[in-house]
């Protein structure tokens, strides 16, 4: 059990701390849009790299270090796009819907009206949010060096208890990505309006514009 909670301890430590991903989950619940599959995706991402860095592949990523580069550019650049999307919606806010109500993850129909400047829903296609939560998964090298390699790494350090230590990993990924897409829309009261999600689409979109370049960044000072 102390290596469960071990595991368990070091993910939450490594996975709460802000970043695209998890800002991306955080807009996809305050919108209450797609919620689930995102969340699964990221959590089965996650336990997906925790395995596979158990097993033993961290080792062949440090002996790699150009697929970390390579990592860090494509990872670096999808961020800065999507930096561009949010400055997109936000320049935008004011003449188009942004939040879509709980409709469409089996919540109730309770949405909001569209008079006093209240906004509207505009739900986005299932596909582009799916491919979306892979990039901001998939392309993040940080998502490597946390799960594959530190993970991974000290998992093996605890012998034949190294999976036990993994499953810990793996519950506490799935518990905060559960609890951050589905808690979000407990914030929505706040984001009623057209300005709130200017100002919010505004700091994703300068939020992820400065990790795509923090990204990159140390390939040129490393």
């Amino acid at each position: 059990m102390l290596t469960v909670l071990s595991g368990l301890g070091l993910m939450f430590s490594l996975i709460i701390a802000v970043g695209a991903q998890n800002v991306f989950v955080l807009r996809q619940g305050l919108r209450r849009e797609h919620v689930l599959p995102v969340v699964l995706i990221c959590a089965a991402s996650d336990a997906t790299l925790v395995l596979v860095g158990t097993a033993g592949l961290g080792y062949l990523v440090g002996e790699l270090p150009w697929l970390i580069t390579a990592a860090r550019w494509l990872g670096g650049i999808s961020l800065v796009v999507y930096g561009a999307f949010a400055a997109r919606r936000a320049w935008k806010a004011g003449g188009e819907a942004l939040v879509a109500e709980p409709a469409g993850d089996g919540g109730r129909d309770d949405r909001m009206p569209a008079s006093g400047g209240t906004v509207t829903m505009t739900r986005s296609r299932l596909a582009p949010v799916i491919l979306a939560t892979l990039a901001f998964t998939w392309l993040n090298p940080n998502v490597y060096l946390d799960t594959v390699l530190l993970i991974g790494g000290i998992a093996a350090t605890h012998g034949d208890e190294r999976w036990l230590y993994a499953s810990g990993a793996i519950i506490a990924s799935i518990t905060w990505f559960f609890a951050l897409g589905f808690g979000a829309r407990h914030l929505g009261r706040w984001l009623r309006t057209h300005r709130a999600w200017r100002i919010l689409d505004t700091a994703i979109a300068v939020l992820l514009v400065i990790m795509g370049i923090g990204l990159v960044l140390p390939v040129f000072t490393g």
